[in-house]
């Protein structure tokens, strides 16, 4: 039975333990102060302009999408809005976050098609970059060479400009590799570009069914090694932008496309055989630790799973070419080197990690539904003002300071484990708000610190239930050691209840809300969390350790557990269990 004693020593040494390495990864993240919101710091501001006439629910549509990229990483608290139907506003936290303008205006739309010709561009030639290593399910770039066979000029130095295509936004399910026009369910957004002239753009498009006798487009495989004269000639005709420069051009999936990568070499592409809609997950990663190069890795659904395994085995062991076409311009045009039969992919491109984490972030919150002009940006400061932040923190310290004073007076000697308590769930607190402040993103708002405050009454309440219940069995005839335990047994379950019921209001509140609300309810989760486990891990233990102690035991006149100030005449001499 000695072997299932508690032991609350131990229980407090491994809180401890955990606090330090809570701090110590503090310290390696290198900052102790908070970042702050947009509210109490500035930040900013990038504003898009809609191209042509778009509904209000389009609009809408496309600020949740870009809400969902800014604040992709949880709790960044980007305010995204929309005005006079037109304009969506991004405000964003930070003086200097120019990098996410190309997240946020990104149009995401990803298609993959079959090269059926080539050229290089003929103001220079195509730097070549290092491929990832060679493995199963990889797709390698290909180097690029001078000659307009089918098989060359591979782009993957095409990240710059990818955002700046204009192009619509279609959602079809899935496509056959040998169907076609049959198998799209949906069409091009209206919101779609208007096509290039006829002299330099494909968007003239021959006939679905080739008079000549050719292969029809529906049939890409087969079209892309016998495209017929006409888009032929249209692709010779065709003539691609200065390098860094995204093609004007309408990418509709059921047509073949001519286009040009980030420098300046075109395209004849297929119809479209996978549709960015289709992807599962999109992450940005290293394809291993020997390569610096920063791919974006990608997992499709069951349909394109399939597709892709079609195409793989058409295409692979030859010089045939799949380009992975991102809002109309081609980013990458690998060959197949491997089999692919489990439905993940990479794009490569000589991203740097920035691109690369841009990109992914874009496809994996899905394509925009409307097209819009190049975006600005300005830098804003805070709206409330500079002492706000100071009158937030005054305000908690203040409620905290009072909190104590009175369980002091009221508890005495019990009073000493309620500021304990509470410093230590400070503490822990202060070090989660440095931590999730580096890897989640989150940014401390004048309703987060709210929230913060709010939670110190939840922790109070929490030991209030505990002391009363250990009160109430001394008052049974239990002695100390034993109400401790009998009260824990009692007031645990209590605590739990009325956590679980604050936890469940900030998840619902944090699901429903957006902006600045949403940090108030991050800021009550994530307290009422903590204060379960100082409760459990910190406040038990430690009035379990100081029941052992003659001070608590015998009923001190300051321990706030003497018979005057439970009532009683005198305390029990060993109690009963």
């Amino acid at each position: 039975m000695a072997a299932n004693r508690y032991r609350p020593g131990r229980t407090l040494g491994m809180f401890f333990l955990g606090m330090a390495i809570a701090y110590g990864l503090v310290a390696l993240a290198g900052s102790w102060k908070p970042a702050l919101g947009l509210d109490l710091q500035g930040g900013t501001r990038i504003q898009l302009t809609a191209k042509g006439d778009v509904t209000a629910e389009s609009l809408d549509q496309a600020a949740q999408i870009i809400d969902s990229r800014v604040n992709g990483s949880g709790v960044s608290e980007a305010e995204v809005t929309t005005a006079d139907n037109r304009y969506v506003i991004v405000e964003i936290p930070g003086s200097s976050r120019a990098d996410l303008v190309d997240t946020v205006a990104r149009q995401a739309q990803l298609r993959f098609r079959i090269v059926a010709q080539s050229a290089a561009s003929s103001s220079g030639s195509v730097t070549e970059s290092s491929s990832p290593s060679p493995g199963a399910g990889v797709l390698l770039p290909e180097s690029p060479s001078a000659s307009a066979s089918a098989s060359d000029g591979a782009s993957d130095g095409a990240s710059d400009g990818a955002s700046d295509g204009a192009s619509p936004t279609a959602t079809p399910a899935g496509r056959a590799p040998y169907a076609g026009k049959a198998a799209a369910t949906g069409s091009a957004s209206p919101s779609a570009e208007p096509s290039a002239s006829a002299t330099d753009s494909p968007s003239d498009t021959p006939t679905d069914q080739p008079a000549d006798g050719s292969v029809p487009i529906d049939q890409p495989l087969l079209w892309s090694q016998s495209p017929g004269q006409e888009w032929l000639d249209k692709f010779a005709k065709f003539t691609c932008p200065a390098p860094g420069e995204a093609a004007d051009v309408k990418d509709d999936p059921d047509k073949p496309l001519i286009t040009c990568d980030g420098n300046g070499n075109k395209f004849l592409l297929s119809v479209a055989m996978i549709e960015g809609t289709q992807l599962d997950s999109a992450d940005a990663g290293a394809p291993n630790q020997q390569s610096v190069e920063w791919v974006v890795q990608l997992d499709f659904n069951k349909e394109a799973t399939k597709v892709f395994a079609d195409i793989s085995r058409e295409l692979v062991g030859t010089q045939r070419q799949f380009a992975i076409v991102l809002d109309g311009q081609v980013i990458s045009a690998p060959t197949m080197n491997g089999l692919i039969t489990n439905g993940q992919a990479e794009i490569s491109g000589s991203f740097s990690q920035a691109e690369a984490q841009s990109l992914a972030t874009s496809l994996k919150f899905g394509a925009l539904p409307v097209s819009f002009e190049d975006p600005t940006f300005e830098t804003i400061g805070p709206s409330l003002a500079g002492n706000q932040l100071q009158a937030g923190i005054t305000a908690g310290l203040v409620g905290l300071a009072l909190v104590m004073l009175y369980c002091l007076v009221y508890y005495r000697g019990l009073g000493v484990v309620v500021i304990a308590s509470l410093l230590v769930a400070a503490a822990l607190t202060y070090a989660m708000v440095m931590l999730l402040s580096k890897t989640a993103g989150f940014t401390l708002t004048l309703p987060g610190i709210a929230g913060l405050i709010v939670a110190v009454g939840i922790t109070a309440d929490s030991f209030i239930v505990y002391f009363e219940r250990i009160r109430d069995e001394m008052r049974d005839g239990k002695s100390m050691r034993v109400a401790v335990e009998a009260g824990w047994k009692r007031a645990r379950n209590t605590c739990l209840a009325a956590d679980t019921v604050s936890l469940m209001a900030a998840i619902v509140l944090y699901v429903a809300a957006t902006g600045v609300v949403k940090g108030f309810a991050f800021a009550l989760g994530l307290s009422t969390v903590i204060d379960l486990v100082v409760f459990f891990w910190f406040t038990h233990p430690l009035v379990s350790w100081l029941a052992h102690f003659p001070f608590f035991n015998k009923g001190h006149k300051l321990s706030g557990l003497d018979a005057e100030n439970l009532g009683l005449d005198r305390l029990p001499a060993g109690g009963r269990a």
